[in-house]
């Protein structure tokens, strides 16, 4: 049930008003045609831009849900970044005093890390740990050196299928390839080595699978985000592109291609301590009240470092209403498909992940290394439009700015050694039981005004990755 990504299609008011679709938007042509009708000036060549997106949409029993996939960027210069982004928006009344919410959830990054001695969480990346942010950036960079396969990523999409009142989709990068910076998340300073990056992994795949479960009778709407972090295959560590030495699963060779030592990709990561996570962060928006997190127990969870594995975070209004809950200990547990022991990869074992919220600086301070995902989230709020026009405004200043995230959280895999890893949290979002299904219609005026603001910031998005492109041109060998 996967499908190639196939040529972009249009996106427009009218689909909100569907019960569901699925289909690959070209974001960017939706800028050039807001851009045009309201006079926004273009870089140049921009007419060559573009940025693909899967979106599929489910419009039931008073919730809509939009989901939207990256699958690459390309430039007029035939280049293009490749970085998995995830974001769903859940818009909907609550279920006890019927208000209109706004929901919304984004993978970050995958972060690899290498637990210190002075480690603050075991188990969890932490700014005491050595942290390396993975960024898939799907660069051919075969010229390295003839050991190095050709690193062309892929995407696919996972179609949506309907049965009653559940609904599943998905996407899948494969051969994806990402560089590793070394990376810092004190709040206080947050940073990243931008000079060089410290090594180039070369993952099966990275695959998000949705299954959103509508329950009208209680007022439930259950997603359940099931992640799986392909095994790795190759590993360049070194100065890149200066001095590197490559691992797989046969051992590990130096840049003419001569075997130095038996030495695998998947004994290097386990000697050297490597562990993997997954960093998401959540923000929601609630008419005429403000929002806030906990876990069951009471503790505050917004910009605070508390340990979540065998709980969960409950969101609610300032008056106490529940809208929300991220549940990690429902399913902690994950599975390991160890290559080295079985190569077809069909026996598994089981270990426990954990689960932690961060300082929020740690992240959305690091603005240089996030400047991709801050540029694109930006384009959130435009669907809120037509999903909620009324809560267009106040989405605009929060949902697609990371530093007002109601929270971050880091899923850790300890056991790990480049294996591939399948798990699957839960959210619960609690809607009115009964509902109409019809889609609200937007309002002009200051939500145009507004909107023609986000098509200037996804412009100026569009000139940075251009410069970043040339940047990366001069760095990398041609």
């Amino acid at each position: 049930m996967i499908t190639p990504l196939a040529r972009a299609d249009t996106l427009v008011k009218t689909d909100f008003e569907q019960e569901s679709f699925a289909k690959t938007v070209d974001y960017f042509d939706y800028v050039r045609a807001y851009a045009t009708l309201h006079g926004v000036p273009t870089p140049e060549n921009f007419d060559k831009w573009h940025a693909n997106m899967y979106m599929t949409y489910v419009n039931s029993s008073g919730l809509k849900m939009l989901y939207a996939g990256l699958e690459e960027i390309t430039t007029d210069e035939s280049a293009y970044l490749r970085i998995p982004m995830q974001s769903f928006i859940m818009a909907y009344k609550t279920n006890e005093n019927n208000r209109d919410v706004v929901l919304a959830s984004t993978f970050l990054m995958l972060m690899a890390f290498n637990e210190t001695n002075n480690t603050l969480y075991p188990d969890s990346p932490d700014r005491n740990d050595i942290l390396f942010a993975s960024f898939s950036l799907g660069f051919d960079l075969s010229n390295l050196g003839a050991t190095l396969p050709v690193l062309n990523s892929k995407t696919e999409t996972i179609p949506l299928t309907h049965e009653g009142n559940q609904w599943t989709w998905g996407m899948k990068y494969t051969n994806l390839t990402a560089l590793w910076w070394r990376t810092w998340i004190n709040p206080n300073n947050p940073h990243f080595d931008n000079s060089w990056p410290l090594a180039l992994t070369v993952y099966d795949e990275l695959t998000f699978t949705y299954t959103l479960t509508i329950d009208p009778a209680s007022g439930t709407a259950t997603l359940q985000e099931n992640h799986v972090i392909g095994r790795m295959r190759h590993l360049f560590v070194g100065v890149l592109p200066l001095l590197w030495t490559y691992y797989n699963s046969t051992g590990n060779y130096g840049m003419l291609g001569r075997k130095i030592s038996n030495e695998t990709i998947y004994d290097y990561i386990q000697n050297n301590g490597l562990e993997i996570s997954i960093i998401n962060f959540q923000t929601s928006v609630i008419a005429d009240h403000e929002t806030y997190s906990q876990t069951p127990a009471g503790q505050n969870v917004t910009d605070t470092e508390v340990p979540v594995t065998d709980t969960s975070i409950n969101t609610y209004a300032d008056d106490g209403e529940k809208i929300f809950t991220a549940d990690f200990c429902t399913k902690k547990s994950y599975d390991l498909y160890n290559y080295t022991a079985d190569s077809t990869e069909t026996q598994f074992e089981t270990y426990d992940s954990t689960a932690r919220t961060a300082k929020i600086a740690g992240y959305a301070g690091n603005a240089g290394l996030f400047a991709y995902h801050i540029g694109l989230m930006k384009f959130l709020p435009l669907v809120v439009v037509h999903m909620y026009p009324a809560l267009f405004a106040k989405s605009l200043s929060t949902i697609a700015n990371m530093s007002r995230a109601n929270y971050f959280y880091i899923i850790a895999y300890p056991h790990y050694s480049g294996y591939r890893v399948v798990h699957d949290p839960t959210f619960t979002a609690y809607i009115a039981a009964s509902q109409s299904s019809t889609p609200s219609t937007p309002t002009s005026g200051g939500a145009v005004i507004m909107a023609t603001a986000i098509i200037i910031i996804v412009v100026g998005l569009a000139i940075g990755v251009l410069l970043t492109r040339r940047k990366l041109k001069r760095q990398w060998p041609s």
